[in-house]
């Protein structure tokens, strides 16, 4: 991951209570956020023992229970 250009808020005691992040960084965290909960997503899934069903499938059943 890219080192990030953070700078801190502190309080009167100099005690840390934010970060401010350049946007581009804010971005790529949010991708990168983004891109782990799919995987973790993925995961679970996996290991679910569900079974699997094709996409289309899936969509069409998602469809139906909105009627």
């Amino acid at each position: 991951m890219t080192a990030f250009k953070e700078r801190y808020v502190v309080d009167e005691n100099g005690t840390p209570v934010g970060v401010l992040l350049d946007i581009e960084d804010y971005r790529q965290l949010l991708d990168a956020l983004e891109e782990l909960e799919a995987i973790r997503a993925y995961d679970a899934a996996k290991s679910s023992g569900d079974e699997a069903i094709p996409f289309e499938d899936a969509i069409a059943e998602i469809d139906r229970q909105r009627r």
